[in-house]
């Protein structure tokens, strides 16, 4: 049987429904649903109650799991192929509101796209949503290529070829979190990515943007940080966002190569929030993967 898409917005999102992801996928469902993920960047599967080892299943379709640092030295929750998105720490309990963790996880507040500060960035993540609070806690996505597609011709040749340096320092140091363990700086260090790419799956032109992002490689730096400041600004206006309401047992998975997503506050020292992340990794760096295509267009 074939699965149902519901569009959710506009531009970006939509609902899949008539599919188990706990069983085993045939090859032409897979295919209806890389298909919609290509076209909507954005796929909500409600009633998905997923272990932790059929998210992974599920996420592995889609290429190579990416594995997750202790960023802020705290003892990690989850294996390492699973990214704690919660305010619970190693023993159960809900984290004081001064934990490093909790300092840490504000960023994710920020308009971001995930592991662009990796020289290999992220392709899609998935968040199954297993404990959420009664109010706050949505999640936001903005779509970079109906942002990219609106913008003024002028404005698009100035962002060609334009190359963008990206790091974790950058966007927490937007929230004053210092507090990293010592290893981070030596495993992540500062990465280029460049500023407008082609997304693979719908061939379309899209933007590249992240608090992540810290300045405009060849630009003097505070003209290149208010460059990026514009463009979030621009892309993430009303019409450009999805906001999707959780529901406990969704999954809800995204194109890191062509959104942004943050995540909404919630009263973090009384409710509870668990939700579990697994991130495929692209294939290759954006600058690279820019200059092999230019390469074989020659």
């Amino acid at each position: 049987m074939a699965i149902a898409v519901r569009p959710l917005h506009p531009f970006l999102g939509a609902e899949v429904l008539g599919v188990d992801l706990r069983r085993p996928l045939a090859p032409a469902v897979f295919a209806e649903i890389e298909a919609a993920f290509h076209r909507y960047a954005v796929l909500a599967f409600p009633r998905q109650p997923l272990t932790d080892e059929q998210q992974m299943e599920f996420s592995r379709r889609f290429g190579p799991l990416e594995t997750n640092p202790s960023y802020a030295g705290n003892k990690l929750r989850l294996r390492p192929e699973i990214a704690d998105i919660s305010n619970i720490d190693y023993e159960g309990r809900i984290q004081p509101l001064d934990a490093p963790k909790r300092l840490f996880s504000l960023g994710n507040q920020l308009w971001h796209t995930d592991s662009s500060f990796k020289h290999v960035p992220a392709r899609c993540s998935l968040l199954s949503a297993r404990e959420i609070p009664p109010s706050g806690g949505e999640t936001e996505f903005a779509d970079l290529r109906a942002a990219y597609d609106a913008l003024p011709e002028e404005r698009k040749r100035l962002l060609d070829g334009l190359v963008v340096e990206h790091s974790i320092y950058r966007s927490r140091s937007l929230i004053g979190f210092a507090e990293f363990d010592k290893d981070i700086y030596t495993k992540l260090p500062p990465v280029r990515q460049v500023l407008v790419r082609r997304h693979p799956g719908s061939g379309r032109m899209s933007l590249y943007l992240a608090a992540h992002a810290s300045h405009v490689i060849g630009w003097p730096l505070e003209e290149g940080r208010r460059l990026i400041e514009e463009l979030i600004a621009f892309a993430t206006q009303p019409q450009f966002v999805y906001s999707h309401r959780w529901t406990v047992g969704d999954l809800v998975m995204w194109d890191d190569r062509c959104t942004m997503h943050r995540g909404r506050p919630y009263d973090e020292a009384k409710y509870r929030r668990d939700m579990h992340r697994t991130t495929v990794s692209d294939e290759i760096n954006t600058v690279e993967r820019a200059e092999a295509a230019r390469g074989s267009a020659a």
